[in-house]
């Protein structure tokens, strides 16, 4: 029995990363179409705050703008959706949702430069990419955060102790 439910915990798994990946292609190229080769925003009508402490500590030293505000707050939400839809909550449930969303920005930010005309692989790397400030083993340090505390929520979200506090409206 444990290992029948440990089989499906993994295709659950593997099925979400799958979406998320399809998710990340459709909403790069998406990017793409918007912002063309001029990433973060850079040729976008939008409000922009360059230089800020916080900028450096919570958002890579990249500038914050209106466009990304927006972006990452309604991605935020539409994470969240199933929980909304469902009615119910859980720190389990939640620990997946956001370790979802940073495994979907990862895939789409890599994405957006892969399929870019204007960047490709050949670009990939710090001297064409000036938005991204850190980087470590030849990728944006976000990356290699987002993996690591995704993995780790999306590990405790299927195989940890469950919650005690679970909400359901059902």
């Amino acid at each position: 029995m444990k290992t029948s439910i440990l089989m499906k915990q993994t295709v659950h798994v593997i099925l979400l990363l799958f979406w998320v990946l399809l998710l990340g292609i459709f909403f790069a190229k998406t990017e793409i179409q918007i912002e063309g080769a001029n990433g973060w925003a850079a040729s976008l009508p939008t409000w922009r705050i360059e230089k800020h402490l916080l900028l450096d500590i919570f958002w890579g030293g990249r500038a914050m703008t209106g466009y990304h505000a927006w972006v990452f707050s309604f991605m935020f939400l539409a994470f969240h959706l199933p929980l909304v839809v469902q009615g119910s909550f859980s720190w389990r449930m939640e620990a997946r949702c956001i370790a979802a969303l940073m495994f979907f920005w990862i895939a789409e930010d890599f994405l957006w430069f892969i399929l870019n005309p204007a960047f490709g692989l050949v670009h990939f790397s710090q001297s064409y990419i000036p938005w991204h400030k850190r980087w470590m083993l030849g990728v944006p340090t976000d990356y290699l955060t987002y993996m690591l505390l995704g993995g780790l929520l999306l590990v405790w979200s299927y195989f940890g102790k469950k919650s005690k506090y679970v909400f359901s409206s059902r």
